[in-house]
């Protein structure tokens, strides 16, 4: 670790001591103290605060063979690490570095700009040693065990447990998506968006009620969501969701990143830019109407009908003669002509909230939801043929 001429007196570190990582610190919640603000440690992993946040998501330089089947994950590091001296009046801090690994080398470049969402700049210029199954543009990783979505209850005092409760897409088409993370499966799981363009994507942490956690000292309510905004032109792709089954909160278990749809070889040069938000925005997607809450359960006198139950916020959604939007809600997958959707229901709630409620039932007379497998629910909702909300995208094993 070389000091440079900035620091006259210092002591060294220990021969075997080793170099982990190092933080940056800034007046981020009081002019007349150094907060942290940002932490690069381990491999190419590295975490950042905005105004009132407490560390929780967080991103990595690449992701490569991501759950990718027969091989294994790799983990390229950030070998060296340059910080540039700011000059007076500087409102961001410059870092460079250097990324070693078996298939990818690379080099970055950081601008961090502290406020209330740090914002920081990336640039990253890729080169392939060899060609991989997978790899993961602007990945993050968070941690999700149970919601308000959670079938599967655990013997815990708090009603709600995560870092992230969904997955925000916004596609050059358009359309906004909102995907809710789940734990219930048991199994390890992945959701693919592909699109010709990707206007940003997120894993967000939406819920920002302290009564939903009731946990002071891990404070959920004040961690931060993390939004991908691209500032080059990454092409078409899809955005991955992976979900990793946990039973408890002391791993990451929910992934994110953008998958390149053309597969890089030996000698290409690849470049990917983008703007990372660390906030506590409910919709840094910009969906206007946008989910805030999934809700599902059976009841014991009709155990072959789970009830589904989507929240939205957002201005305008009842129109102004008092007319509630109109619901489109859609089943898909292999196992979709196994159900049937009724009962659907579009109600106001108290704090501006509309609800969408509908029954999912098997297809056929006397089948049971247990045979049913798994499906993708879809629900949005519009007037006169305009979508005032996101999509919400749901897999379920009813």
């Amino acid at each position: 670790f070389d000091y440079g001429p900035l620091i006259k007196q210092h002591g060294e570190l220990p021969a075997d001591g080793g170099f982990a990582g190092f933080r940056l610190h800034a007046p981020l919640n009081n002019p007349n103290f150094f907060d942290e603000l940002v932490v690069f440690q381990g491999a190419s992993y590295w975490r950042a605060l905005g105004k009132g946040q407490r560390y929780g998501i967080s991103a990595r330089g690449i992701a490569v063979d991501t759950g990718a089947e027969g091989v294994a994950e790799e983990f390229p590091a950030f070998r060296e690490f340059w910080l540039k001296k700011p000059q007076e009046g500087d409102d961001h801090a410059v870092i460079m570095a250097l990324l070693d690994g078996p298939s990818y080398s690379g080099a970055y470049e950081f601008s961090v700009k502290p406020g209330d969402e740090t914002v920081m700049g990336v640039k990253a210029v890729l080169f392939p040693r060899k060609e991989v199954k997978r790899l993961g543009i602007a990945p993050m990783s968070s941690m999700f065990w149970f919601g308000e979505n959670s079938r599967r209850r655990f013997d815990d005092f708090r009603p709600e447990v995560h870092d992230s409760d969904g997955l925000a897409i916004r596609m050059g088409s358009g359309e906004r998506i909102w995907r809710p993370i789940s734990n219930d499966t048991g199994n390890l799981g992945f959701s693919f968006f592909k699109m010709a363009k990707c206007e940003g994507f997120g894993l967000l942490q939406r819920d920002r009620r302290f009564s939903a956690y009731e946990d002071g000292e891990a404070a959920y309510d004040l961690r931060p969501s993390l939004w991908i905004e691209p500032t080059s032109d990454w092409g078409p792709g899809s955005v991955m969701l992976m979900e990793i089954p946990t039973a408890n909160e002391l791993a990451d278990n929910s992934v994110a990143m953008w998958l390149p749809e053309k597969s890089a070889k030996p000698g290409d040069r690849l470049e990917f830019n983008y703007r990372q938000h660390w906030t506590t925005d409910e919709d840094p997607s910009h969906a206007g109407g946008h989910v805030v809450a999934t809700r599902t359960g059976t009841h014991e006198w009709q155990p072959e009908q789970r009830t589904m139950i989507v929240e939205f916020e957002g201005e305008n959604l009842v129109g102004k003669d008092g007319k509630m939007p109109e619901a489109v809600v859609e089943a898909g997958g292999e196992s979709a002509e196994k159900v049937r959707i009724q009962g659907v229901v579009v109600q106001a709630m108290d704090g501006g909230r509309i609800r969408l409620g509908f029954q999912l039932l098997p297809a056929k007379d006397g089948g049971k939801l247990s045979e049913i497998g798994l499906i993708e629910l879809r629900a949005a909702l519009k007037r006169e043929g305009d979508f005032l909300t996101e999509t919400w995208v749901y897999q379920i094993n009813p």
